[in-house]
């Protein structure tokens, strides 16, 4: 199900590091490609940071079935996620980075439900995120 094109709709993080990251990054959509084993994707990222342009092919994502993890591997940095919910069309992760907490929103297409929406905002109050910590 994770096979494929996906697009970066909605960040929310309280590790520094990433606030910048979500604060810069204006556009992203990633691509899951099989990699050398079943638990593994490839992944192919294309992001507008500010005004550049970045494509990267350079990461791995691992898959941990059975507590539905994922570690994402960029060359010597890895992360966590905790897969919240997937389907087909949607995709909310958990990032966990050093005890700081995290959520994404990523979909097949710009057009989410409304309820989707809302489904998203909720695990974000859950998690102690207010509107403003939305990028």
């Amino acid at each position: 199900q994770l096979l494929g094109k996906w697009i970066y709709l909605l960040g929310s993080s309280k590790y520094p590091p990433h606030l910048e990251e979500l604060r810069s990054v204006k556009y992203a959509t990633f691509f899951f490609h099989p990699g050398s084993h079943p638990d593994e994707l490839n992944v192919t990222e294309i992001m507008r940071v500010n005004e550049t342009c970045v494509t990267r092919n350079t990461s791995t994502i691992q898959v941990f079935r059975h507590n539905n993890t994922l570690m994402h591997v960029d060359g010597q940095v890895t992360s966590m996620a905790h897969l919240i919910r997937s389907s087909k069309d949607l995709l909310i992760l958990q990032h966990i980075n050093n005890g700081f907490p995290g959520l994404s929103l990523s979909a097949r297409s710009l057009h989410v439900s409304k309820e989707r929406l809302d489904e998203f905002r909720a695990q974000l109050a859950c998690h102690g995120f207010a509107d403003d910590e939305i990028f």
